[in-house]
């Protein structure tokens, strides 16, 4: 078995042709070769599901019989076993793969395997030794996915650590992209060649649990759950580039919200300079998207109701046509941002700066987590008492700080009782949609006023005030119920 450490870069073909006269390539010879590889599943896609992709490769007249058990993409950066020997396409033998849970799960999938789709693309590479102790083989492959008679292009930049450290990867992958326009990518050749062969279309990406175990350090965690955001966000990035489904801005925008909580959350043991470098970035990223996010929720979730109410009023329609010009523009602002050499470069150093974060011993992460989230817990108890006034601002900073503390929760989920902590975490989500709510109306409030001043808009404000005077008579007692709950922290 093989560790593969890679970074994997999309690149213009109108760049790619540049790529041989690049500084960093410049003075090592290129290796031309033709791949040819045919990838498998059984019917119901067992493999797919665990993430594990089984090819035959053609290279030059050899055949070679590959295991990947994939793991999710951060920033461009994968690592994952692979298992490699030859072979003869039809003739699966897996003894080679050193895993014996896998190796039983391929033989039992065996007889059912069948080809799903092919990659043939031309391998243009070179070997780099940048210093001594270090080799990385850059690959720039161009070609096409072929699944059931669809096709997809292929022109991606693959950098493969063969000897030396992860900086180093990183180091000539950022020297490249200061001169070519080089985006991180999230999806392998076999995730993309599957979802060609099921022609399924892209949904919304959710968060996913990052990976937290008692031994690691605190500063592990911290690696685990930014990635997380990054996969989510990426995950998230061709849908706000090609699709009018709000969902993708949305979660697009929760993964920054999160990752951005999770640098507060653990701001105390990161670099000063790391904090100064990345926060402010991430904010204007997200700032980008959000005057998108704020027309998507009132064009579908508030509009609605009031052209409902008011099918035939002029002052609504008016408000109406405004707010679709207005979110028509808002989009090309938000996709403008996901394709912006500002927004791959962020990726891919922000990626490189985590994995060189010193690690430290202490503190430990399950004295660490308890100790963040009673200081949280204390600021929303604090803003909670603020709120008696029913100030929109003072709403708005309360609907902040719980959010701070559900993601903290969310974090450190695994070192929490399960029973106690689904009860706290339903009743803060009750309370977080209620100010929610609240802050959409609020939000609509002045979009409306931005977007059609004076009297034509004293209709539809008037609506949403009304609408939000009955919210804020639910607050008193949603916010007793929360704040009745013991941390579950503290009380197994």
């Amino acid at each position: 078995m093989a560790l593969e450490t890679e970074i994997k870069l999309s690149v213009p073909a109108s760049a790619a042709r540049r790529l041989p006269t690049h500084p960093v390539l410049a003075s090592s010879k290129s290796h031309r070769q033709k791949l040819i590889n045919t990838y498998y599943d059984t019917p119901d896609r067992r493999l797919q599901a665990r993430r594990i992709a089984v090819r035959y490769r053609k290279k030059d007249t050899e055949w070679l019989l590959t295991v990947k058990s994939e793991a999710p993409s951060s920033g461009g950066l994968a690592q994952r076993n692979e298992w490699e020997v030859p072979g003869q396409p039809g003739d699966f033998d897996f003894s080679h793969v050193d895993s014996p849970k896998l190796r039983r799960f391929l033989e039992a999938a065996t007889p059912e395997l069948v080809p799903v789709f092919t990659t043939d693309f031309t391998r243009l590479s070179w070997l780099l030794a940048p210093n001594e102790g270090t080799r990385i083989e850059v690959a720039l492959d161009r070609g096409k996915i072929d699944a059931n008679g669809r096709q997809e292009p292929i022109c991606e930049l693959e950098l493969e650590l063969l000897e030396g450290s992860v900086d180093d990867l990183f180091a000539v992958a950022l020297a490249m992209q200061k001169d070519l326009p080089l985006h991180p990518e999230a999806d392998s050749k076999a995730e993309r060649g599957f979802r060609l062969a099921a022609d399924t279309p892209r949904l919304p990406v959710k968060a996913a649990d990052a990976r937290l175990e008692l031994g690691m350090s605190s500063i592990g965690v911290f690696r685990s759950t930014v990635f997380a955001c990054l996969t989510q966000l990426q995950g998230n990035e061709h849908g706000v580039r090609e699709s009018d489904d709000p969902g993708f801005v949305h979660q697009a925008r929760v993964s920054m919200r999160r990752l951005r909580s999770a640098v507060r959350l653990w701001r105390p043991l990161l670099p000063p300079e790391y904090i100064s470098d990345f926060d402010p970035r991430w904010r204007a990223l997200a700032q980008q998207l959000g005057d998108t996010r704020n027309w998507d929720v009132f064009m579908t979730e508030v509009l609605p109701p009031i052209s409902k109410a008011f099918p035939d009023h002029a002052d609504v329609q008016a408000v109406a046509k405004q707010a679709a010009i207005r979110l028509a523009a808002c989009r090309k602002t938000a996709q403008a941002a996901v394709v912006s050499p500002d927004y791959s470069q962020l990726l891919l150093e922000f990626t490189a700066a985590t994995l060189a974060l010193p690690e430290k011993k202490k503190p430990k992460i399950a004295a660490f987590a308890p100790r963040s989230l009673n200081k949280r817990a204390r600021k929303v108890a604090e803003l909670a008492a603020a709120t008696k006034d029913s100030n929109a601002e003072a709403r708005h900073d309360l609907r902040v700080g719980l959010k701070r503390l559900r993601y903290a929760l969310e974090f450190f989920a695994p070192l929490i009782p399960a029973r106690s902590l689904q009860r706290y975490h339903q009743s803060a989500a009750g309370l977080l949609d209620l100010l929610g709510r609240l802050n959409d109306f609020c939000v609509a409030e002045q979009l409306v006023a931005e977007a059609l001043p004076g009297h034509q808009s004293d209709l539809v404000r008037g609506w949403l005030a009304g609408r939000s005077a009955l919210l804020v008579d639910q607050l008193d007692g949603l916010l007793r119920e929360f704040l009745s709950h013991p941390p579950p922290w503290e009380h197994g």
